[in-house]
């Protein structure tokens, strides 16, 4: 899969851990940065990441401290549906239920094993469709 990954500073260390993992799994993960802990601005980061998932990646991933700056700014972006993810239900739900293709994770909230669990669960899980693509419908809807 192709996947495009960004963080903040507060993300910047879990990134690390996921796009080691992604690229151990054999995914084309493409790293817009930050890869320092000096402050920056998440919305820098979230754009490029939406940006390629709207040009055709598969998956986009963002973190920062939390993860919500990242998703509100994600989810501003015509066609994005991210979620920020605490765990592997939730990731499975995401993706099943609201065809998510952007996962937020809190690098402050979230531990590397649970983000990474958390992430193999969104990127295993198809969407289900039938009900689901009526809801989908309303979201791109202005």
């Amino acid at each position: 899969m192709k996947i495009a990954i960004g963080a903040d500073h507060g993300g910047v260390e879990l990134k690390r851990a996921l796009v080691a993992a992604m690229r151990a799994q054999g995914h084309d993960v493409t790293d817009h940065g930050t890869d320092g802990t000096a402050s920056v601005d998440y919305p820098d980061f979230a754009a490029p990441v939406t940006a390629a998932v709207q040009a055709g990646a598969d998956f986009g991933v963002l973190v920062c401290g939390s993860g919500i700056g990242m998703c509100m700014a994600a989810n501003r972006v015509p066609g994005i549906r991210a979620a920020v993810l605490h765990n592997a239900t939730e990731a499975r739900l995401t993706r099943a239920h609201n065809n998510a293709n952007i996962a937020c994770f809190g690098g402050r909230t979230t531990g590397v094993e649970v983000a990474l669990d958390a992430l193999a669960a969104f990127l295993a899980t198809p969407f289900e469709g039938g009900r689901h693509e009526r809801r989908i419908a309303k979201l791109d809807t202005p």
